[in-house]
């Protein structure tokens, strides 16, 4: 695309479209890997600074994921830093009554 033809005006233009198409791209990439992890999976990931971290997904953002941890912490995490973590329980039995899901009650601001 030659843009040498475009006046500043056009080219201010051209700039915040460009600049709306990336941040949609990114956020489409975003929400994609949000389909890989469900509100209450426990995951893990490692913050800068920091040794890694476990917890449960409790929330979907726009474009990240919110994680509590074991400590009680809040942690907004882009799903492209999480791994799932792998349950050392063996598969469930499908005969049997389901156990009940972990709850944590988060207090009200």
């Amino acid at each position: 695309m030659d843009i040498d033809h475009l006046t500043y005006d056009q080219l201010i233009d051209l700039n915040n479209r460009v600049v709306a198409r990336l941040k949609f791209l990114d956020q489409m990439r975003a929400h994609s890997a949000m389909l890989d992890f469900s509100i209450g999976e426990q995951v893990s990931f490692q913050p800068p600074g920091h040794e890694v971290l476990t917890g449960m997904i409790v929330k979907y953002n726009q474009k990240t994921v919110t994680v509590v941890t074991s400590h009680g912490q809040q942690w907004k995490v882009s799903p492209s830093y999480l791994s799932k973590l792998k349950s050392a329980k063996a598969a469930p039995d499908t005969k049997g009554p389901r156990a009940p899901a972990k709850v944590i009650r988060m207090p009200k601001p």
